[in-house]
């Protein structure tokens, strides 16, 4: 099949998979959009078309209309697909869906302590990564928009930042919007980032007070592990020192649907025994790592607490400050007492940055980062409130990862959002529920 090619981007590749049609897309953009005559940087996307949705020369048909995806994050790439699944199943029913790597992850100008020293000083990183926000992402995206539908406007689809992001979209530049569809990620707009953690402590705690409810066994298997840590050092595979507070981390795993399971069966296999006494076994530090680290995705840990910052205050580690005010979240109470080791879930730390490998190379950049002050406002209240564009957000009651007072406050502010409040789902319900919560959004958007 040839390349095609669009104006103002790369050539393009097209390759099939069964059902599909994948075509890859490159385009420059500025780092700053402000100087758009300055420094640019290269974004991917990829392209997804049903094959029934195709013309005879095997690209999509002309009057298909678009759907952008924005993954969650910050820092991760987008959905690789393989095949016809899930949420992309329902969406390729009457859409070419386009899966944005967003800046600094997946193919676009990839982020991470390998690439970052190019930079120049942790100072020159640290600026740089600071133009890698929600309203740059939407600046991207109204360029790429430009380039590939002539201007028409299309509908974005948000999955937690992604939903961050939608919201700015709604903000910033709401004519490229046909409709936006929301899981999982409606911000507060004026929740700062001590806010967002006060407000996410509790839910960790009641999620995993809900675990060992689940697993009873677990309490004391969790125990047990913080009391090893306690007493002899443990190095993870990809050379991350496991602790007893990054062993908490693994409490991530809690803001999946199958997340409860997953960290049920990793606990059980913890120890094996050793010349030396027991140990952690292999395949627990192995599962371990491939949670807890970073490698591919450092702007998670760099960049996190800046998706909340608004008001030109620096974060200055805002998740690690606020622990403080939880004392049950000590994990040296379970070994002096009858409380239960409480996991923890989208925090960053600056521990992080000697006990994860990836990140030790990365120290100072993130400790300026978090210094950092005078970062802009990325939600305009008063657009939000005098919006037309038709907007539907999936509401995961409880959700660990996004605040539901938070949520349901911005809901009541942007005019005509609707909302879809569930407990069926947990934070990942676009992925776990196929189809089903896709056709819900759409159905909100068109009062069907």
């Amino acid at each position: 099949m040839p390349q095609a090619m669009v104006p103002g981007s790369h050539p393009s590749t097209t390759v099939r998979q069964p059902g599909l049609v994948l075509t890859d897309h490159h385009f420059d953009v500025p780092l700053d959009h402000k100087a758009p005559d300055g420094e640019r940087i290269r974004l991917y996307a990829r392209e997804v078309v049903a094959t029934d949705k195709t013309g005879a020369d095997g690209r999509a048909r002309p009057e298909l209309p678009w759907l952008l995806y924005l993954q969650g994050g910050p820092g991760f790439g987008a959905d690789r697909p393989v095949g016809r699944s899930g949420w992309l199943d329902r969406a390729l029913d009457e859409y070419r869906v386009l899966l944005l790597d967003q800046r600094g992850t997946g193919r676009s100008t990839p982020a991470d302590r390998q690439t970052l020293p190019l930079r120049g000083t942790p100072e020159q990183q640290a600026d740089y990564l600071a133009h890698f926000r929600a309203d740059a992402i939407v600046a991207d995206c109204e360029l790429i928009r430009r380039r590939l539908t002539g201007g028409a406007p299309w509908t974005v689809l948000g999955q937690s930042f992604g939903g961050f992001c939608a919201v700015s979209y709604l903000s910033h530049a709401p004519e490229g919007l046909a409709a936006a569809l929301i899981t999982g990620g409606l911000p507060g707009l004026d929740a700062d980032a001590d806010a967002v953690y006060r407000a996410a402590y509790p839910r960790m705690e009641r999620k995993t007070l809900a675990h060992y409810g689940r697993y009873p066994g677990d309490a004391d298997a969790a125990r047990r592990i913080v009391a090893h840590l306690a007493e002899h050092e443990e190095v993870l595979p990809d050379g991350s020192r496991l602790t007893a507070e990054s062993f908490q981390q693994l409490g991530i795993l809690l803001g999946s649907g199958d997340g409860s399971h997953r960290l049920h069966y990793l606990l059980e296999d913890a120890f094996t025994p050793t010349p030396g006494g027991p140990r952690l076994s292999d395949a627990f530090t192995e599962q371990v790592a491939g949670v807890l680290s970073r490698a591919g995705s450092p702007l998670y840990t760099l960049l996190h607490e800046s998706i909340y910052a608004q008001d030109g205050r620096a974060t200055a580690w805002s998740a690690h400050r606020v622990r403080a005010e939880f004392p049950a979240f000590d994990p040296a109470r379970a070994l002096d007492g009858p409380d239960p080791v409480l996991f923890t879930g989208e925090s960053v730390h600056p521990w992080m940055l000697e006990t994860h490998a990836a990140l030790r190379p990365l120290r100072r950049t993130a400790e300026l980062l978090a210094e950092r002050t005078g970062w802009g406002p990325l939600y305009d209240a008063e657009r939000l409130a005098r919006n037309n564009v038709p907007v539907a957000a999936a509401i995961y009651h409880d959700d660990l990862f996004v605040d539901t007072a938070h949520s349901l406050r911005t809901a009541r502010a942007v005019r005509g959002l609707r909302t879809w409040v569930t407990d069926e789902f947990e934070h990942d319900g676009v992925r776990a529920g196929g189809r089903r919560v896709l056709d819900r959004l759409l159905s909100l958007v068109r009062d069907a």
